[in-house]
């Protein structure tokens, strides 16, 4: 984990300014890969197969969540739900950008509220528009009240070790770590006293606001230092997702 980048990430999120991500161990192959999702040419996300795209969603929550949780996986037309649950919680695959992947699974709060504004930007993002024009697109949807923000204290699990954000500073494809995320739209680092100046990589990170706005979310890192295993998820999983 490296400061330079987990700072970047966390800024570029409004993540207060923190993205824990190493790129260290890689194949030359998945290497390549991460290189070349790491082009900001990249107008489109891979699609995955279901199966991988399941495991990848489900590795977001704690181990006793993930059989009665709802599923939705990424299909060329845009998110289809694959499974429907026995509890209140959602998992998917964020892509707020063509090149990540960001495992999350949200409870009935964020199933209501935050699913159908990323449900929204996969498939935007699936026909090659620009990010920032679909964020535009959002921002209004949020003012004429067809997209609302949190409306109770809740939680957005992002568990897995195979969150891929990429370092908005070098473009790199990189790893953020383990971590749960509090409903807390329109709060700002100011409000719960955090200054990513002070922050010390020998120490656990105190919380911290990402994503800041109608969606915002407190988090706090919960990494208890396991590796990447290839049990973790599907074997059809592509090579470039655990290097």
């Amino acid at each position: 984990m490296t400061f330079k980048f987990f700072k970047a990430v966390v800024c570029a999120t409004g993540l207060a300014c923190l993205q824990a991500c190493s790129m260290t161990g890689t194949s030359a192959n998945s290497q390549e890969v991460s290189e070349a999702m790491s082009d900001k040419s990249v107008l489109t996300p891979p699609i995955l197969s279901e199966a991988c795209e399941v495991s990848l969603a489900l590795s977001a929550a704690p181990d006793y969540l993930r059989a009665d949780a709802s599923v939705y996986v990424l299909r060329a037309s845009g998110y289809e739900l694959v499974k429907r649950g026995a509890n209140p919680f959602t998992c998917i695959v964020n892509r707020d950008d063509p090149r990540v992947l960001k495992p999350t699974c949200l409870d009935a709060e964020g199933s209501s509220t935050v699913i159908p504004k990323i449900r929204y930007f996969g498939s935007q993002i699936l026909q090659g528009r620009d990010v920032s024009d679909i964020n535009s697109d959002i921002e209004l949807k949020f003012e004429q009240g067809e997209f609302s923000s949190q409306r109770r204290p809740g939680v957005a699990y992002m568990l897995s070790r195979y969150n891929r954000p990429v370092n908005s500073e070098t473009g790199e494809l990189g790893f953020f770590p383990p971590h749960v995320m509090f409903h807390a739209p329109n709060l700002t680092d100011y409000d719960i006293g955090h200054d990513m100046d002070y922050y010390d990589p020998e120490r656990p990170p105190l919380p911290f606001i990402a994503y800041g706005g109608a969606q915002g979310y407190m988090i706090m890192i919960s990494d208890d230092g396991a590796s990447r295993r290839r049990s973790d998820l599907d074997p059809s999983c592509p090579d470039w997702i655990w290097d």
